[in-house]
């Protein structure tokens, strides 16, 4: 793990014995006890997350120009967006594949900020300065930003009372800007595991200090330190996408499932044609959600196939799900088969396994949206 990059964390993980991989050209924590106990705690009461390891890429301009900017590398509508408001965004390429899948911040109507993901914020930077003809001031200010999550139906409990503040009015995917220990701390009610909670934005000693006394602070009401192995299982009962597994360059929007952020744009955006058409008439394949039936585990890149036996498909991502007690997963197939309860067959070691797709929800978190 030589050429490996570390977070600021990354001793505090050591020190708490966490089982450190490679992930996205970082060393992260993926397990401290066990993913299922991890999992369950973050489900029933509170997880702490390291996510410094994501990027954070700020934009100003005047305002015209930055909403102009920003609706042609994106497909959702960014004029909509309020003050302190949070939108999740796609950066396309010009294919109508992704770049990244993103959350987008707007400070103003001359700021905004691009939280994207750990092996692709350089190339979305890059992807961004390739376009700005408008000399709009564009700063890949990552490695000045900590990052961490507090997540779970008791996350606003345990950081309302740490820090002395109420965070009672602060709506889903919206954020706030307060003063802890003498600094400006971006809080933002947005997270990754279909839970109510709060990512904190901040600088790297500070992030490293709130991270230590949070979690000390948290233990009396079941607050766990939660790594990239629990983070997955999460996401995925929340029917999350995640890009390298449902998102890519090649796919577009609609392909991967989240056509919903799809919009249709007076200023066109990258293959705006292609997509939007996608959205209209369906796109020949389609990411859906599916539970095993038959005894088994579901992992990426399986098989998948109709009860004639065609091949429509494979999975993207799939493993247990600590909550359900079921093999879940998420899976790129044949859009004339995404239809709720249809029966599919999954070939798992050489033997078809039955499944079905499953259109709803996988779990319901405790997520309060607006």
């Amino acid at each position: 793990m030589e050429n490996l990059k570390r977070t600021p964390l990354n001793n505090t993980h050591k020190s708490l014995s966490a089982r450190m991989v490679p992930f996205g050209g970082w060393e992260m924590p993926v397990q401290y006890t066990s993913i299922i106990n991890e999992h369950l705690a973050t489900r029933k009461d509170a997880g702490l997350f390291d996510v410094s390891h994501m990027g954070e890429i700020f934009l100003e301009g005047e305002e015209t120009s930055l909403l102009s900017f920003l609706d042609k590398l994106t497909c959702n509508t960014v004029s909509n967006l309020e003050n302190f408001q949070v939108q999740y965004n796609a950066v396309l390429n010009e294919n109508g594949g992704l770049v990244d899948d993103i959350t987008l911040y707007k400070f103003s109507p001359n700021k905004y900020m691009i939280c994207s993901n750990a092996s692709n914020f350089e190339k979305v930077y890059e992807h961004l300065l390739k376009y700005n003809s408008n000399n709009l001031k564009i700063q890949n200010l990552s490695e000045n930003f900590h990052q961490i999550a507090i997540q779970g139906p008791k996350a606003d409990e345990i950081f309302s009372k740490y820090s002395n503040l109420d965070f009672s009015k602060l709506n889903y995917y919206h954020f706030t800007i307060v003063k802890l220990f003498g600094e400006d701390v971006i809080i933002s009610r947005t997270g990754y595991t279909g839970e109510d909670g709060f990512e904190i934005y901040s600088s790297n000693s500070l992030g490293v200090k709130i991270w230590s006394e949070v979690l000390e602070f948290g233990k009396p009401f079941g607050l766990v330190p939660v790594g990239l192995g629990a983070r997955d299982t999460l996401r995925l009962e929340a029917k999350y996408a995640l890009y390298g597994h449902e998102l890519s360059d090649s796919k577009t929007p609609v392909e991967s499932g989240i056509g919903w952020i799809v919009k249709e744009k007076e200023n066109p955006y990258l293959s705006y044609e292609k997509i939007i058409t996608e959205k209209k008439n369906k796109s020949e394949y389609f990411t859906v959600g599916i539970k095993l039936v038959d005894s088994g585990i579901l992992r990426e890149n399986y098989e998948i196939y109709s009860g004639t036996g065609e091949k429509i498909g494979n999975t993207t991502s799939g493993g247990y799900s600590p909550s359900l007690k079921e093999s879940i997963g998420l899976a790129y197939i044949k859009a004339e088969f995404n239809e709720d309860r249809k029966e599919i067959f999954i070939l798992i070691r050489n033997e078809k396994k039955k499944a079905i797709i499953f259109k709803k929800s996988f779990i319901t978190g405790s997520v309060k949206k607006n």
